[in-house]
């Protein structure tokens, strides 16, 4: 297949036929895949289910999320070093659902979000995330981050608090009446994870920051309970029922199941009714999900192209990632989407393809079937000192505060707005939000550009213009957002005057609202009696003007090739 095609395709497994198929794959390959999959595994287990705590379900979900979604998107998607999984970046969207509708609903959702990803890729909009300013994306992931960040104030120091509220300034507000009930030994598990994390880079070892940070948590954890201080973990929050009957605490050690995700109880135990009333009331968090599924994906594909040198097929990742979260629900996982973080882990770990994502799920898996026991040990605390780390480096501040100091205030505001949006109300209306008020903006930026010049006494054209006539070029695209202006500058101009000059040779665009202001226009001057000569039009507006059946009107409009024929005027 060629390679633009290759990149626009919406075949499935587009990255693994290059990978392994297209190119020689070799045991030196497959141990790199192996290395880098081990790699990641081991940092996706924490971060998995500190996500799925933090998305209002037990943490087991996550980590089904990693494996059958880390399975199926690799083996389907177009970016062959994307790592699939939970992102705090759905955070902010699985937990009102979750509230609201319990497993069953958030599953469904999924699986309602893969339907339209699937939808997306067929259509082949997967180069649409172009079109997406950059302030826009850093506004409404730096107000991820910020709700994220909230979101685990109660469990890194601790806190009791019965009904967290729907809405972010009432969740600051419960947060703020909880702080009394504040348990130093979980913030202290909470204090030193994070400390290690940040400080752990410093050393400069190949092993992740994840693991060594979490075993601190668990160690302390551990420490303090036998000393009597209660330290609140995922076995001690958590517990499951297993098909025989048998409960246990913490993480079941099973495989993930099929399952029928409108089966499963709603928020209060009850079966969840399913109809169309329903369904319609998901329909705008599904939606949420597909969008922000698209553009973390394909961002994180952008930024492994850059890293890599290699291309991605921007639509078949759509898919993947469509295929991916209809499958995951049906073993009990939730939305999924590629992550920038632990892919890019992957790459510097040496991966070659996606090998390594299947790898990385089955690492996943065997902690479940083997370290289900120990992971229950896991502090709350620290999982969500692990958590504040993610949100701070998913906002990227740096490019933030870059932008605010260097880009044009345009491009500040829109930051700010998606940003404020993003954490008052939702990511979908931000970034709605942000891509018309960008629009509006850049638009009346390209108006401004589209200006008049007087070249009546110009000394090149001077002696040529004809008594009683003006000459004025435009330059710039005549569209709606300028062409009102334009012309009505040249109205103010014309008086006592018989001819006007309009040289068009640096207007490339002529579009239905600049056609409809220079009819009105020449209408106007026909009024007056003034003659209206257009020269050296440029193909797209001359294209417009012959669809629209504008012919010349002797002695009122007449067009002309150069600009020396049109001051003749026929002569």
């Amino acid at each position: 297949m060629h390679n633009q095609a290759q990149l626009q395709s919406v075949r499935l497994g587009v990255a693994l036929r290059q990978a392994c198929f297209n190119e020689p794959y070799s045991l030196t390959r497959l141990g790199r895949d192996v290395v880098a999959g081990i790699t990641v595994g081991i940092i996706a287990i924490p971060l998995a289910m500190a996500l799925a705590i933090a998305s209002g379900v037990p943490p087991q979900h996550g980590l089904y999320t990693a494996i059958v979604a880390g399975v199926v998107i690799a083996l389907t998607g177009g970016s062959r070093f994307s790592i699939s999984g939970p992102t705090a970046a759905f955070v902010v969207i699985l937990y009102p659902v979750a509230q609201q509708f319990g497993l069953s609903g958030l599953l469904m959702a999924t699986l309602i979000s893969g339907i339209f990803l699937v939808l997306m890729g067929v259509a082949r909009l997967g180069r649409l995330i172009e079109y997406i300013p950059n302030s826009v994306t850093l506004g409404f992931t730096g107000g991820i981050a910020i709700v994220i960040a909230t979101l685990q104030i109660k469990d890194f120091f601790g806190l009791n608090v019965a009904d967290m509220p729907e809405t972010y300034l009432g969740k600051v507000e419960a947060l703020a009446h909880a702080l009394p009930t504040w348990q130093w030994g979980d913030s202290l598990v909470g204090v030193v994870t994070l400390l290690v994390l940040l400080l752990w880079p410093r050393l400069k070892l190949p092993v992740p920051g994840h693991l060594p940070a979490v075993l601190v948590g668990v160690g302390l954890g551990y420490g303090l309970h036998l000393v009597g201080i209660d330290v609140a973990t995922i076995g001690s929050q958590f517990h499951y029922t297993l098909a025989d009957g048998s409960q246990g605490s913490g993480i079941p050690p099973i495989a993930p199941e099929l399952i029928l995700p409108w089966s499963l109880p709603g928020p209060d135990g009850q079966p969840v009714v399913w109809n169309l009333a329903t369904l319609e009331r998901l329909l705008p968090a599904a939606f949420s999900m597909a969008m922000l599924g698209a553009i973390e994906s394909l961002l994180c594909a952008v930024v492994l192209d850059g890293m890599t040198g290699r291309k991605h097929s921007s639509n078949a990742e759509l898919v993947g990632q469509g295929i991916g979260n209809i499958m995951a629900p049906f073993f009990g996982g939730i939305t999924a989407t590629a992550a920038i973080a632990r892919s890019a882990a992957n790459v510097r770990a040496g991966a070659t393809s996606p090998i390594s994502g299947i790898i990385h799920a089955l690492v996943v898996l065997a902690a479940i079937l083997v370290l289900a026991p120990w992971l229950s040990w896991l502090p709350l605390s620290a999982m969500a000192a692990l958590l504040l780390l993610v949100a701070w480096n998913m906002s990227e501040a740096h490019k933030a505060f870059d932008l605010i100091r260097r880009a044009p205030r345009s491009d500040v505001l829109v930051l700010l707005v998606c940003l404020s949006l993003t954490v008052i109300f939702d990511m979908v209306i931000a970034i709605t939000f942000g891509v018309i008020l960008a629009s509006l903006l850049f638009m009346r930026e390209v108006a401004k550009m589209t200006r008049l010049h007087n070249l009546t006494d110009d000394r090149r054209h001077a002696h040529a213009v004809p008594e009683g006539a003006l000459l004025y070029k435009i330059n710039g695209p005549l569209f709606f957002a300028a062409a009102e202006r334009v012309f009505g500058e040249l109205m103010s101009l014309i008086e006592g005057h018989q001819v006007l000059v309009l040289q068009m040779e640096a207007v490339t665009v002529l579009d239905a609202g600049g056609l409809s202001a220079f009819l009105q226009f020449e209408k106007q001057l026909a009024k007056q009696g003034v003659e209206l000569r257009v020269a050296e039009l440029q193909f797209q507006p001359l294209k417009t003007m012959a669809r629209a059946k504008v012919h010349p009107v002797p002695g009122k409009l007449s067009f002309y090739p150069t600009l020396e024929e049109a001051l003749l005027g026929g002569e």
